[in-house]
C-alpha cells in the first residue's frame, strides 16, 4: 500500500523555511528530497536547517541565493561530506582558492613568457572587478549563464595567449586569429623532425587536452565563484567597493610596481587589440591585391631582361637564420662567424672573385624561410601566409622566373629542406626541382636537416653545374644546416670524400644532443653560431674549388635566430653579398655603395627585402648600373 504523501503531518513543529507553508505543496514544487539535516556545513555550503544565511558580516543573504545553495547541496546528499565533513571543509576551501587563482591568473597572465613574472600578478585587474559586480547583481539563471559564458571566454582567452607565448619565443609577434592556423601544422612537422614521431604525438595530444580542459576548468572555477558571492553578497560587494576604489586611485596617480601599473587593464587592451588585428588580417587580401597591381617589369620583353648577366651561372644562395646578430650585433658570435667571413673574402680574392656585402631587412624573424624566399624573388612583402598564396596563384614574375622567361637559362631548384610535392616551384619559374630525395643522399638526418650543406652543393655541381657544356644555368639553393635546432652539427670533409652521405652518420653520433643543447640558452647560441659557420665555410669552399669565370653568387640570410639566441629587441636584418669573378658583374652595382667583402658593417647599407628584385633586374638590364643608392 502506498501511503498519500498529502496525509503526511509533521511529527513537531515544521523546519524553519516551511512555516506557514501547505506541506503538501511544498512536496509537489520541490520533488528532490529536503537536505541531509545530520550533515555537516563545508566552508561555503548552506546551513542544513536554515532557509537564510547569514554572511560574515551578519547580513542575510537573498532567499534565491539561499535557494540556489539549497539546491546545490541537495543534489551532493550526504555521500562522502557527511562522513568526512572536516575533509570536506579543507576540500571546499583549496577549492576554492585554486578557482580564484586561476581565475587571476587567465585574466593577468602576460602572452609573452618573458613578461611572465611574480610581479605580473600583483596587480588589480579591472576585468575582474567589473565581470565579479555584473555577477554579484544578476539573478540566479542569468548568472549562472553570464558565469558559463564568461568562463569560456577566459579559457579560450588563456589558449590564445599560450599560442601567442610561443608564436613570441619563435617568431616574435602574437598568433594572428585569422592567418596563423596553418603554421600550426608546419610546428607539428617541425616537433616531428625534431625529436621524432613520438615526441610529436605527445606534443600534440598534450596540446589538444590542454585545449579542451581550460575553457571547461575555468568555466567551473567563475560558476564556483558566483556562487560564493551569491551565499556571501555583503562582503562581496564590500569588497568590489575597496578593489575599485583601490583600482581608480592607483590608476589616477599611476601607480606601479616594477614597471607595470598596478591598475590593470591588460586584458582588455589585449582583446581590444585582437580585433583590430582581425579586422586589418581580413582587409590585408584587398591591400595586398592592390600592392600586387603594379609591377614596373610585368611588360618588359624577355631579350630586355638581365642582358648584363647572359652566360653566367648565377647562384641565389639562402643560407638558413642568417642574421645580423653572428655578423654584427652579438660581439661574441661576431668574433667567431666574422673570422670565417675574412677569411673566405680572402680566399675567394687570390682565385680571382670580389664580393660586395650589405644588409636586407626581412619580413620575419625565428621562422618562415618560404615568406622570405618569396618576398626577396617577387618585390613584395610576403609575411603571411594568405599573402603566399595570393603570390603563388599570381601570374606575377619573380627574380627566378625572370631568368626562365629569357630562355636564356636553365633554372633549377636544389631543396633539401622539401619532402613531399611542391607546386609552387612551377610559379618560381625553376624547369627542375631537386629535393631531399634527389640529391643521391644516403647519410643521416642531422635533426630537422635532412642533407647536409656541403653535400647539397655538391649534388648540384655532380647534377648540374659540373656537366660539361651545360647551358648557363640560373640556380635557387637552400642551404639548412643552420635550421633551428641547430644541433647535431654537420662538419665539412673533403669534397671527394662526400661518396653518398654516409661518411656523416659517424659525425651525427658525434655530435650534439638537441635536448641537452636547448637546457641551456648559451649552448643554444654556441651551437648556432657553429651551425651558420659550417654553411658559409661550406659555400665558400665549394666556389672557391668548383666555381668559374662565369659564376655570379648572391647569398643571403633569409631570416634572424629565435629569440633564444638573439633576443626579443633584434632587428630584421641579414647580411646579403654578391660574389663574381668578372668584374664587370659588380661595376653594375657600383651606385649601390655596398662594402667590400663578405662582411657588411654598421655602415652597409639597409634595404627593405621586396626592393631587391627591381633592384636586381634594373641594374642587369639594358641600362645596367643606373640604379640609385636608397
Amino acid at each position: 500500500m502506498v501511503a498519500d504523501p498529502t496525509s503526511r503531518a509533521w511529527s513537531s513543529a515544521p523546519p524553519p523555511g516551511f512555516a506557514g507553508k501547505d506541506p503538501a505543496l511544498s512536496f509537489i514544487t520541490r520533488s528532490r528530497r529536503l537536505p541531509n539535516t545530520d550533515e555537516v556545513t563545508t566552508e561555503e555550503g548552506p546551513t542544513p536547517d536554515d532557509t537564510a544565511v547569514d554572511d560574515p558580516d551578519g547580513a542575510i543573504t537573498s532567499e534565491a541565493a539561499t535557494s540556489e545553495a539549497v539546491t546545490d547541496r541537495a543534489a551532493t546528499g550526504g555521500g562522502w561530506r557527511g562522513r568526512h565533513p572536516a575533509a570536506a571543509q579543507i576540500v571546499a576551501r583549496v577549492t576554492t582558492v585554486l578557482a580564484v587563482v586561476l581565475v587571476l591568473a587567465a585574466i593577468l597572465v602576460p602572452n609573452q613568457l618573458s613578461h611572465v613574472t611574480p610581479v605580473a600578478f600583483a596587480r588589480i585587474p579591472v576585468e575582474g572587478v567589473l565581470g565579479a559586480a555584473v555577477l554579484l547583481v544578476l539573478p540566479p539563471k542569468a548568472r549562472r549563464v553570464a558565469a558559463v559564458l564568461g568562463g569560456t571566454f577566459l579559457g579560450l582567452l588563456t589558449i590564445l595567449k599560450f599560442l601567442d607565448m610561443g608564436f613570441y619565443s619563435v617568431l616574435v609577434r602574437p598568433f594572428n586569429l585569422v592567418l596563423d592556423w596553418v603554421l600550426l601544422a608546419n610546428a607539428e612537422e617541425f616537433v616531428k623532425e625534431s625529436v621524432g614521431q613520438a615526441g610529436a604525438i605527445a606534443a600534440v595530444v598534450g596540446v589538444v587536452i590542454l585545449a579542451l580542459a581550460l575553457p571547461v576548468v575555468m568555466t567551473l572555477a567563475v560558476l564556483r565563484l558566483s556562487r560564493l558571492m551569491a551565499r556571501h553578497g555583503t562582503a562581496a560587494t564590500r569588497t568590489l567597493l575597496v578593489l575599485g576604489t583601490a583600482w581608480v586611485a592607483c590608476a589616477a596617480l599611476g601607480a606601479q610596481v616594477a614597471g607595470l601599473p598596478i591598475a590593470s587593464s591588460g586584458t582588455a587592451q589585449f582583446v581590444d587589440n585582437r580585433v583590430k588585428q582581425v579586422n586589418a588580417s581580413l582587409n590585408d587580401e584587398r591591400v595586398f591585391a592592390k600592392q600586387a597591381s603594379v609591377d614596373a617589369f610585368s611588360n618588359t620583353p624577355p631579350d630586355q631582361l638581365l642582358t648584363g648577366l647572359r652566360g653566367k651561372d648565377v647562384l641565389f644562395t639562402f643560407i638558413e637564420s642568417y642574421g645580423r646578430n653572428a655578423v654584427l650585433d652579438d660581439p661574441v658570435m661576431a668574433a667567431s662567424v666574422d673570422k670565417v667571413l675574412a677569411s673566405g673574402t680572402s680566399r675567394l680574392k687570390k682565385v680571382g672573385f670580389s664580393s660586395r656585402s650589405a644588409w636586407l631587412k626581412s619580413p620575419v624573424t625565428g621562422a618562415g624561410s618560404w615568406l622570405a624566399h618569396s618576398t626577396f624573388g617577387s618585390g613584395l612583402w610576403i609575411d603571411n601566409q594568405q599573402r603566399y598564396r595570393s603570390l603563388t596563384s599570381s601570374s606575377r614574375m619573380t627574380l627566378t622566373s625572370a631568368f626562365q622567361r629569357t630562355g636564356a637559362w636553365r633554372t633549377v631548384g636544389i631543396m633539401p629542406g622539401v619532402r613531399r610535392a611542391w607546386p609552387e616551384g612551377k610559379f618560381f619559374g625553376l624547369d627542375h626541382i631537386y629535393d631531399s630525395t634527389h640529391l643521391g643522399y644516403k647519410g643521416p638526418y642531422f635533426s630537422w636537416t635532412p642533407v647536409p650543406d656541403q653535400f647539397s652543393l655538391a649534388a648540384f655541381e655532380r647534377l648540374e653545374h659540373g656537366k660539361k657544356n651545360h647551358d648557363p644555368l640560373m640556380a635557387e639553393i637552400i642551404l639548412a644546416s643552420s635550421h633551428n635546432p641547430w644541433a647535431p652539427i654537420a662538419k665539412t670533409v673533403g669534397w671527394d670524400q662526400l661518396g653518398d652521405g654516409t661518411i656523416f652518420n659517424a659525425i651525427k653520433k658525434a655530435g650534439e644532443d638537441p635536448k641537452e643543447v636547448w637546457k641551456d640558452p648559451k649552448k643554444v647560441q654556441t651551437e648556432y653560431r657553429r651551425a651558420i659557420e659550417y654553411s658559409l665555410n661550406s659555400l665558400i669552399s665549394y666556389v672557391e674549388k668548383y666555381g668559374d669565370k662565369n659564376t655570379v653568387l648572391v647569398f643571403l640570410g633569409d631570416h634572424q635566430p629565435v629569440p633564444t639566441v638573439v633576443g626579443d629587441k633584434a632587428s630584421r636584418d641579414v647580411p646579403i653579398s654578391i660574389v663574381a669573378h668578372d668584374p664587370a658583374v659588380l661595376d653594375r652595382i657600383s651606385t649601390w655603395n655596398w662594402q667590400d667583402g663578405l662582411q657588411p658593417d654598421a655602415k652597409a647599407p639597409v634595404w627593405r627585402m621586396d626592393s631587391f628584385r627591381d633592384r636586381f633586374l634594373t641594374a642587369y638590364g639594358p641600362k645596367g648600373g643606373s640604379t640609385t643608392s636608397p
